[in-house]
């Protein structure tokens, strides 16, 4: 262990290295899937569930995840999780087609619950002053992963595009994404090889009767102050009622239960269901439907990693100081108004094609210019029309071949107000729903059915996270852009008034007190 950081610093960073992992998994798609598009000719839909499989791996996990990690501890189902990561990155980078791509991302998916896993552990072993904060990091380190994931897809556009000998050698410039998705192994085997060395949860370790490995691990953790406070308070709670399998399984209908359970599946859907996934798996396609370039597009989605990174960092400054209700109401008013801004911008876009741009765009394909000529300077109001009509207009083929071309010759918006909303809309984020939904998650239910009550509440993140995903390419199609961040920002006022009349605070208690406020028959 590392003698310059705390020990339960250290091992949080240890732990949280798993949603670095989860952010790079997670957003590194959004740079491979242009060029998935491309080598296996994938459909809309087909291009959402290459997306949203993991997600959907992840919902599969999410119904066992707390189960399991009750059964074999928090540090075991880790250990597993890693190992998921590591055989879902390998596929995926030598996936030969699109369903085994799909699969390889899906077992990756069911790695998606150290998610709840992690939280959980982080707060197991910090002390009540600090948690909101420790907890936080694996906030910080999922952000810095996204981040990675923008820089590296950057790196591997440029080089492919670079004519290098060596870079024509390895196939970077034919089989970019195979890169793009197999740079996670690294990482993912790093994690793998630390987690062993971290201590097994002594809340767990106290539920489970190894009172005397618990008692040795809390004095590793904290000071002897603490420790007694500490072990005190996990045994009181503890005490009061062990509760069976089949009891923790029984708990959603327990009266007692439904207000924590109402906070946390608000919680869980709201951090989804603003489009905050969207965002970070779709970045560069969004981007490129304002007019920007491909490069261009890949260069500011670096720019949301770093604003992403920025904020997670302020949150994790104030949501023990603050309180974690105010940031959450910050935070959904900063989505609601940078969902307007987008939902403007693209509605104030018009998109025409004139002789100039035909004749350019013409040069990729001499077709084009008998194909396009009907559409000569006709003004379109909203991307949707464009689209129709260059579907009406070309054979499939060309549309698929050229869309995004066409998209770029014809915009015309204010595509810095989009980038200020995005922005802005990821920096609300960040500083709000991202961490505190999992500081609040690893709060509010009681020690013997902390992990099982998260678990559900993952379920209906991963539900809420799947959902968008999968839909959003069909929504940009059908309903176009500004309709689908208007709808965002819709579901971000309903999210802020259940926050402003339902939520409770919960900074500076031990986990024990706040079970005792919210689930009151659990003393029982």
């Amino acid at each position: 262990m590392n003698k310059a950081l705390s020990p339960s610093l250290y091992y949080t960073l240890i732990v949280s290295l798993g949603g670095f992992i989860f952010g790079f998994d997670a957003s590194v798609i959004s740079g491979a899937i242009g060029f998935i598009d491309a080598q296996f000719s994938l459909s809309e839909w087909e291009q959402g569930f290459v997306v949203s499989s993991p997600t959907l791996g992840a919902l599969f996990a999410m119904l066992f995840a707390g189960a399991v990690s009750d059964a074999i501890g928090r540090r075991k189902a880790l250990i597993i999780v890693a190992a998921l990561y590591l055989v879902s990155s390998v596929c995926s980078a030598l996936a030969p087609n699109y369903l085994t791509l799909v699969f390889a991302r899906f077992i990756g998916g069911i790695a998606f619950c150290s998610l709840i896993i992690a939280p959980v552990y982080i707060s197991e072993i910090s002390s009540p002053e600090n948690r909101g904060k420790m907890v936080s990091v694996n906030q910080l380190n999922i952000v810095f992963g996204f981040a990675l994931s923008y820089f590296s897809n950057y790196y591997f556009l440029q080089l492919s595009s670079s004519n290098l000998d060596w870079v024509v050698a390895l196939g970077i410039d034919t089989q970019t994404w195979r890169y793009m998705l197999g740079l996670e192994a690294i990482p993912a085997l790093l994690w793998l090889c630390l987690l062993f060395t971290v201590p097994r949860s002594p809340r767990w370790l106290v539920m489970k009767g190894y009172k005397a490995e618990a008692e040795s691990t809390i004095k590793t953790l904290f000071s002897q102050h603490q420790a007694s406070a500490q072990l005190s308070e996990i045994k009181s709670s503890l005490k009061q009622k062990t509760w069976s399998l089949k009891e923790r399984l029984g708990f959603v209908t327990a009266k007692s239960m439904r207000y924590p359970l109402m906070v946390g599946v608000i919680l869980a859907i709201a951090q989804q269901i603003t489009g905050i996934n969207v965002i970070f798996f779709y970045a560069p396609t969004i981007f490129e439907q304002s007019g920007v370039g491909t490069d261009a597009a890949f260069m500011q989605a670096v720019w949301i990693g770093l604003v992403n990174v920025a904020f997670t960092i302020i949150a994790m400054l104030t949501i023990d100081r603050w309180g974690r209700k105010p940031l959450l109401i910050i935070g959904l008013t900063g989505v609601i108004i940078s969902m307007s801004i987008c939902a403007y911008g693209f509605k104030q876009a018009t998109y025409q094609l004139n002789n100039e741009a035909i004749a350019e765009v013409s040069e990729l394909d001499e077709s084009l210019s008998v194909s396009l000529s009907s559409m000569g300077n006709e003004v379109f109001r909203s991307d949707v029309a464009f689209k129709n009509a260059l579907k009406a207009t070309l054979s499939e083929a060309q549309y698929q071949a050229h869309q995004k071309t066409l998209l770029n010759a014809a915009i015309s918006m204010n595509a810095p107000l989009v980038l200020f909303g995005i922005i802005a809309f990821v920096a609300s984020f960040a500083m709000s729903l991202g961490p505190v939904m999992w500081a609040m998650l690893a709060e509010i239910f009681p020690n013997q059915a902390r992990a099982l009550a998260i678990s559900l509440v993952g379920v209906i993140n991963s539900l809420t996270s799947f959902s968008v995903q999968l839909v959003f390419p069909w929504e940009l199609a059908t309903l176009g852009a500004a309709m689908t961040f208007a709808i965002y920002g819709a579901f971000a006022v309903i999210g802020l008034i259940c926050v402003v009349t339902l939520f409770p605070e919960t900074k500076g208690r031990s986990l024990e007190q706040i079970a005792q406020e919210l689930t009151p028959q659990s003393k029982s």
